[in-house]
């Protein structure tokens, strides 16, 4: 053992610089598995970022009249308090859309627990009029900082309010027709747009979530039943967002995986690097009386204690220095420190690592233990295959002969050059998933009419008898950037069996059809055609083609699926055909609203205002749902993952260099016996790497495209919305990405090749070993 350890101790000090390599390898490994761990949960989970960083509260009390609410703070596990606030309910108009909302009196200064967490403009100040939004209800009222909303009280009175600012808060998110969304003004303001207000609201932050139902209890006690009109609690949140942030959770997870496979493999192949490189000092050893056990032990020790250090610097790097890192990525590390199960993740990652690279360690180590004690020279054996008629042909055609030795380097027809391509492959791989990703998103903002949502706004007739059928197509058809104006019917309808709802739409009519997505079948332009989406064809165990009869009001309907289309809504449950078709059910059925289908670039706010101004507040507006925007925090977390995947290629691409200047070193002699110079040489190595960049490079992001587009479409079908949804990169970014992958492995062998050109070799054993 001693003996061991002294040529462990020796072997360090006389190979600094791989040792130092290795290490820096295992750092910068462990510090980007680490980030993208924290980059996915900051994204995957946006529900939980915001209840961490806001020090939410578990609960919500909501009552009718004024309160003692003192008193809950002196309730056992209670760790803060919100409030409470006095709160009133109004009306928000802005654009022609309306929401219920429940403002609350706060004062200029955020509260501790469940303070807001202000994405846009500014928390309110001491000038009144001032409002600040839910995120979540300003995207439904299109509402920006600085704009002007119109408030409705209870008793019917307009005023005015000026959005201050838009905020995040870890409650319930705002959806039309649900509960009344959530605004914070001054108690002056809330004195003026909605006087005699006696509505109370308190938020507690409990110690142990798990007593949850008995402080909720011993709450309402105090407070007393009779007085609290509503509880609010922590879970029914996060269950709402769940729905939104499982779709994230499982593309991120898919992408985690990609990362730690490419990073186990970048760490494998650095190490196996070394002891290849070392074959001859093992022969020696051997040749002293050195036993393979012995070999095999000083690998483990000398590459356990790399791993360990390099383990301990990455984590101790992101620990430390992670929330200094600009941008997305140090946000997402420093909230990543302060959501649940980051010990565990902090810990059972680097373990892992360290694992992984024990076990590589042990197969090179093992291979090592079997170099036979007395070496085969070098120069008596084939360094490569023979030159192939086509290189010879490319000689003869005057072709530099760098890029001819270089290509032949890089392709020596070995099994190693296979898995070498492969390994570099990996990563490029994962980096065009992830670009594919980027551009389906990108479609749902730039085309979302070829993802499913081709109608920009929806209207309601608020008052009905307002405004008469014809009066109400002419306001729709008024503004010039309206290209189309389609009626629509929502029921809910039984399902065969009755065992479960779905939702039957009628939208267009025969003479004028709805621009479904239709990515199978056809559209419905016959009597009794209809489309579906994916999660009502898996729900019925239908496909395109069959007939599906459904009871709607007690009355049967049976339709003929003729097609598949691309549906966002209700989980992709859902089946549609012509209004006019579901008029001869019920001939007394009229449109419940309108889809208006704008012209390219045309903006929706614009078209909402001239609609709302022209019908003199007789009408609802919305703008369509855009699934998209439930994915929009992935942006941010690609681009970050890209990095982190850029990262772990740079460490195999430095490990292939080492490796390819290390095995071409000892053919320098043969070089330069043939007449080439330190230059051409140098030229060779460099042209090696690119080739070898090169032809990984488009194997990775062929096989990436191929990859990505099925992943989309696999969680496109998941969801329900169907598959079809799954965009390519443009061909030029593609291309940039096989250039950046060629440019930076000849950057990087630049220097190392022009320093192994310009070595003295001598013809000796030590060479030739």
């Amino acid at each position: 053992m001693r003996a061991t350890l002294r040529w462990a101790h020796a072997d360090l000090r006389a190979h600094r610089g791989q040792s130092v390599f290795v290490v820096l390898a295992s750092a910068g490994i462990i510090a980007s598995l680490l980030l993208a761990v924290a980059l996915f949960s900051y994204a995957a989970n946006p529900w939980q970022r915001i209840f961490t960083q806001s020090q939410g509260a578990h609960v919500w009390l909501h009552t009718r009249v004024p309160a003692e609410t003192g008193a809950l703070s002196g309730l056992d596990g209670i760790a803060g308090v919100s409030g409470p606030y006095r709160t009133g309910q109004v009306t928000l108009e802005s654009r022609g859309a309306r929401a219920g909302v429940s403002l609350r009196a706060a004062g200029t200064e955020p509260p501790e627990i469940a303070r807001p967490l202000v994405t846009a403009g500014h928390w309110l100040d001491r000038q009144a009029g001032g409002v600040v939004l839910e995120s979540s209800l300003a995207r439904v009222l299109w509402a920006e900082p600085g704009d002007t909303l119109t408030v409705v009280a209870a008793d019917g009175t307009a005023r005015t309010l000026r959005v201050s600012g838009v905020a995040e808060a870890a409650e319930p998110r705002y959806r039309p027709g649900g509960e009344p969304g959530i605004g914070w003004v001054l108690p002056s303001t809330l004195d003026r747009v909605a006087p005699g207000s006696t509505g109370r609201s308190v938020g507690l932050r409990l110690k142990d979530p798990a007593d949850l139902d008995f402080t909720v209890q011993q709450a309402v006690t105090l407070l007393g039943a009779d007085r609290v009109a509503q509880v609010t609690k922590w879970q029914q949140a996060r269950a709402e967002a769940g729905s939104d942030d499982r779709l994230l959770g499982q593309l991120f997870a898919v992408f985690g995986l990609g990362a730690l496979l490419a990073a186990a493999l970048a760490a494998s192949g650095a190490i196996s690097a070394r002891i290849r490189g070392q074959l001859r000092d093992i022969s020696i050893l051997k040749a002293i009386g050195f036993t393979p056990g012995q070999v095999v032990r000083g690998f483990l020790a000398q590459h356990l204690a790399f791993a360990l250090l390099g383990v301990t610097l990455g984590t101790a790097a992101i620990a430390l220095l992670g929330a200094r890192i600009p941008g997305r990525i140090g946000e997402a590390a420093g909230v990543w420190q302060d959501l649940p199960g980051n010990t565990a993740l902090m810990i059972g990652v680097p373990s892992g690592a360290v694992l992984l690279i024990a076990s590589a360690t042990g197969l090179a180590a093992w291979r090592a233990g079997r170099v036979p004690p007395v070496p085969v020279a070098r120069a008596a054996l084939p360094s490569a295959a023979p030159m192939t008629g086509l290189g010879r042909r490319a000689l003869g055609m005057r072709v530099p002969p760098a890029l001819v030795l270089g290509w032949r380097a890089a392709f020596p027809r070995r099994p190693r050059t296979l898995i070498t391509v492969a390994r570099l492959a990996l990563p490029l791989l994962m980096i065009t998933v992830a670009l594919v990703a980027w551009s389906t998103l990108d479609m749902f903002r730039s085309r979302p009419a070829e993802m499913g949502v081709p109608a920009a706004l929806t209207v309601r007739a608020e008052q009905p008898g307002s405004l008469s059928g014809q009066e109400l197509q002419r306001a729709l058809t008024a503004p010039r950037d309206v290209a189309a104006v389609h009626p629509g019917v929502e029921v809910a309808a039984l399902v065969p069996g009755q065992t479960g709802t779905i939702t039957l739409r009628g939208l267009g009519t025969a003479g004028a059809p709805y621009p479904f997505t239709v990515v199978e079948g056809r559209p419905a332009d016959g009597p009794d055609e209809a489309v579906a989406g994916q999660g009502l064809l898996d729900l019925l165990d239908v496909r395109v083609g069959d007939w599906v009869r459904m009871t709607v009001e007690g009355r049967p309907q049976i339709l003929h699926i003729v097609g598949r289309s691309i549906e966002p809504e209700a989980g992709g449950r859902v089946i549609s055909t012509t209004v006019d078709t579901l008029e001869e059910r019920d001939p007394a059925l009229r449109p419940d609203f309108y889809h208006l289908v704008l012209r390219p670039g045309a903006d929706p706010r614009a078209v909402s205002s001239d609609l709302a101004a022209a019908a003199g507040g007789a009408l609802e507006i919305r703008e369509t749902a855009n699934p998209g925007d439930r994915l929009e925090p992935a942006r941010g977390v690609i681009a970050a993952l890209i990095g982190v995947l850029a990262l772990i290629g740079l460490t195999e691409l430095l490990t292939l260099i080492g490796t390819g200047v290390r095995d071409r070193g000892r053919d320098l002699l043969a070089l330069k016996a043939i007449g080439l110079t330190p230059r051409q040489i140098s030229s060779a190595i460099v042209a090696a790497a690119g080739f070898t960049a090169l032809v990984a490079a488009v194997l990775g992001t062929g096989l990436g495209v191929l990859s990505g587009s099925w992943l989309v479409d696999t969680q496109g079908r998941s969801s329900g919305m169907g598959a079809g949804i799954a965009h390519v990169p443009p061909a030029l970014l593609l291309a940039s990405v096989v250039v950046g992958a060629v440019l930076g492995a000849v950057a990087a062998a630049a220097v190392p090749a022009a320093r192994t050109a310009r070595r003295r070799l001598a013809d000796s054993l030590a060479e030739t070993l």
